[in-house]
């Protein structure tokens, strides 16, 4: 009778055991560009193909645009929006903008909590197509404690995941006519800001109070998100016009730089072992060794080329980088010489491609802002795999998609829609 009891034990612990989700499919989305601002998750069996109607988990219709992606934290969904104002060009009253964050329900899409927020005004004026982007373009952050948000001239704001204020602090209060897009980043007890437009400068705050821990100045026409690199000498990146700079996370001190875009630069850098890889200005890209002092440009860079994208970030995987310029053409580079492996235009055409792509099971992700989304295998062979579109939902989508539990988490300037089964 023990044998059997034990026997019985052992195998409902096993079913237990296969029927929890696992890393490989349920790692949460903290960040821009998910775990270490890659744009690369480990989750499997995440669909390929779906329409408004087919393979939708669920749908919320939200307050108003966005070009911020959503984030994931066990069962919950944060993202923001606004209202009000910047719907169109040249028309309406900034003191009517509003911004609005979210939590919503992952298994569901119901609104758990919300909160509303009165810009500091004169925001920018929402006219020409740089500021169509709008007026919540920066992807929340969380530390698995804490939420953190960034709103440009009116601040950076952090809660309880129950939606409590804790604090507020300013970083600037300038602002650009192309907005501010910059998303926040963890360092250890200090969240760290690219306010670039706000005040041209880094600053670091401590994640608990708020309070300024650090801050260093000359970030020129920057609206990418820095990356950071762990190592003997931790390392934070961010490409800015004319320079790719290094810092170090605890105190802001310059380690290096190198030649960079000659323009302003809104991809994020990727790395990949100890190069970093940057692109910009439509037509940069250029490959740096990490690790140098001063003006490394001729020590410690790699290769440099013509060639490169306007807003979309890249992705490294598997021995070869992968972005999308602006009109629809996707690209695939080799990263130890920089030259191109493929150039393919998306049949049909893509249009404006402003939103990051992800990667995962395998397949990467691009989104137009009206045309859908692109699949395509990560191999160095151009495959198109699908393409996607919401056909009751016409509006434009600026965001990066959100992978998190085998789904993906994509939003329009109307829905965010949980896709998957």
């Amino acid at each position: 009778m023990k044998n059997i009891s034990l026997l019985r034990f052992v195998q409902t612990i096993f079913l237990i055991a296969c029927l929890l989700p696992g890393d490989s499919t349920a790692a949460d989305w903290t960040q821009f560009r998910g775990k270490d601002g890659l744009g690369i998750s480990q989750d499997t069996s995440v669909p390929t193909k779906w329409s408004s109607t087919e393979n939708i988990a669920w749908k919320v219709e939200l307050p108003g645009p966005g070009a911020s992606s959503p984030i994931t934290l066990g069962d919950q969904v944060f993202i923001t929006a606004y209202s009000g104002y910047g719907l169109i060009p040249s028309e309406g009253e900034q003191a009517k903008l509003t911004r609005h964050l979210l939590c919503l329900d992952r298994k569901m899409g119901d609104v758990v909590w919300r909160k509303e927020f009165a810009p500091k005004l004169p925001e920018h004026k929402y006219q020409g197509e740089g500021s169509y982007h709008g007026y919540a373009a920066s992807t929340p952050m969380t530390d698995g404690k804490r939420l953190y948000v960034f709103f440009g001239k009116s601040g950076v704001f952090c809660f309880d995941l129950k939606g409590s204020q804790i604090w507020q602090a300013d970083v600037g209060d300038r602002t650009n006519r192309w907005g501010s897009g910059t998303s926040p980043l963890l360092y250890k007890d200090t969240i760290i800001i690219n306010a670039s437009v706000e005040s041209g400068s880094l600053v670091a705050l401590n994640k608990d109070t708020g309070d300024e821990v650090w801050k260093t100045g000359g970030i020129r026409s920057a609206w990418n998100t820095p990356i950071l690199l762990s190592g003997k000498r931790p390392e934070l990146v961010v490409s800015m016009s004319d320079h790719l700079v290094s810092y170090s996370p605890t105190n802001g001190k310059e380690l290096w730089r190198a030649e960079g875009v000659h323009r302003y630069v809104c991809p994020s850098v990727v790395h990949h072992g100890n190069i970093v890889y940057a692109i910009g200005g439509g037509h940069t890209s250029l490959a740096v060794r990490i690790g140098g002092e001063g003006n490394v440009t001729e020590s410690h860079g790699i290769w440099r080329l013509k060639k490169g994208a306007n807003v979309s970030s890249p992705i490294y995987y598997k021995g070869h980088l992968y972005w999308t310029r602006d009109g629809g053409t996707v690209c695939c580079q080799n990263p130890e010489n920089g030259e191109m492996v493929y150039e393919e235009r998306f049949r049909p055409g893509a249009g404006r491609i402003w939103s990051s792509p992800v990667l995962a099971d395998g397949k990467l992700y691009y989104v137009s802002q009206h045309k859908g989304t692109f699949v395509v295998a990560a191999k160095p062979e151009f495959e198109l795999l699908a393409h996607n579109i919401f056909e009751e939902d016409d509006s434009r989508t600026n965001a990066s998609p959100a992978v998190s539990n085998g789904q993906i988490l994509l939003r329009t300037d109307r829905f965010l829609y949980c896709i998957g089964k």
